[in-house]
């Protein structure tokens, strides 16, 4: 439709081993969480997880929140 704006966001999301798969969420959007058997599959389902989310939001006119968490490695030292 001519008028509507697209916003393209980066959210960050974290992917943790579980005894079953994977499971994930976003800080920058609570609540909004999955899981699955394998990484890939858990990647998809949280980018589908997020586009839900958003709408939601968007259909229930809250705020859409700017992407704001990063994330890093650091390294460190341990005895073995």
């Amino acid at each position: 439709m001519m008028g509507d704006r697209v916003a393209m966001n980066r959210y960050s999301i974290v992917i943790e081993v579980t005894e079953t798969g994977f499971s994930a969420y976003s800080p920058d959007l609570p609540g909004c969480v999955s899981t699955s058997a394998t990484r890939q599959e858990v990647e998809t389902n949280m980018k589908e997880a997020i586009e839900f989310h958003l709408d939601g939001m968007k259909q229930e006119r809250y705020p859409i929140p700017e992407p704001t968490a990063s994330s890093t490695y650091v390294k460190v030292e341990s005895e073995v």
